[in-house]
């Protein structure tokens, strides 16, 4: 029997901004699985168990003075990390630790043979935080743990990371930005929050050339996007030879959402999940980042879940 896809849904998630209004809201987290549910994929996975990353594990990325800081304000009941714009509840801490602890799950899920790829439906999302801030709706960079476990606890040599969110990924820029062994992509919006993401940003030292950024104006979409995919990453993804593809998975570059002005479809989606799926023998792990319309999230989720169990 082939080997499935394997999915990370851990409803401690869910308690992150419970009870509060904003956009990165707990009904996202339930969108996805309705997405999943109504294009008959969801009995199809196989659900990993919940699991919270440990302060070593988050360490791994993350400072410990920064690690301090984020935990103290939740635990006062700040409506705000000290550290920049991230909203934050009473459940913010521990739905962080279990966003982290799932894409590790699907790590090992993948790493070890148990599926072929996975994807994690978490929240809050990861990709703006740097190792001592956390910001853009992010308290922990759950790709960027999930890139140096792999490394760290399995060995790996090299990690590619491709980040399809509208919004540059700039925690994960940074985090690696003189790391040569993993190779960071990002298309995004320009000019858009966080302000980072210029085309001439390529890495540091050793890396030079390992980062690869391609920011586009508003309205672009498929020929664009697509395009540096198919066009500049895959040839410098070849060269690379990655061990494992993460996907930083924000829809909110998909058609009609209301925090950017990409025109991607669900079937831009599914090709970009085939593309990336002919790297590293398959082995895909995809993290939920943004994605804020919550019929565009299911739909589109629905649609790269439904590519990589192809």
């Amino acid at each position: 029997m082939p080997l499935s896809t394997a999915l990370a849904a851990d409803r401690a998630c869910r308690g992150h901004l419970a009870g509060r209004q904003h956009s990165e809201r707990p009904e996202r987290f339930d969108a996805v699985l309705d997405g999943l549910r109504s294009a008959g994929l969801l009995e199809r996975l196989l659900l990993l168990d919940a699991r919270a990353a440990t302060e070593d594990e988050l360490m791994l990325c993350h400072t410990p003075q920064y690690l301090r800081t984020a935990k103290r304000d939740v635990e006062r009941g700040l409506a705000c990390l000290s550290t920049g714009d991230t909203n934050i509840t009473a459940g913010s801490w521990d739905a962080a630790l279990h966003a982290a602890g799932s894409a590790l799950n699907a790590v090992d899920a993948v790493i070890s043979g148990r599926a072929r790829n996975a994807f994690c439906n978490v929240r809050p999302p990861g990709h703006h935080s740097t190792a001592g801030r956390g910001m853009g709706f992010c308290l922990f960079n759950n790709v960027a743990i999930a890139a140096r476990y792999a490394q760290r606890r399995h060995g790996l040599e090299r990690v590619l990371i491709v980040d399809w969110d509208v919004h540059h990924g700039n925690g994960t820029q940074e985090i690696f930005y003189s790391d040569p062994s993993v190779f960071f992509f990002s298309s995004h919006q320009w000019p858009l929050y966080p302000g980072t993401g210029r085309a001439d940003e390529s890495g540091a030292g050793a890396a030079q050339g390992t980062t690869m950024n391609f920011p586009f104006p508003a309205g672009a979409g498929r020929e664009e996007i697509l395009g540096a995919v198919q066009n500049s990453l895959m040839p410098a993804a070849r060269r690379f030879r990655p061990d494992l593809v993460l996907i930083s998975a924000g829809f909110d570059s998909r058609l009609g959402d209301p925090f950017g002005r990409f025109t991607l479809s669900d079937e831009d989606f599914a090709d970009l999940t085939r593309i990336l799926m002919e790297l590293a023998g398959g082995r895909v792990v995809s993290v939920l980042e943004g994605g804020y319309s919550l019929e565009g999230l299911a739909s589109a989720a629905a649609a790269h879940v439904g590519a990589l169990g192809e």
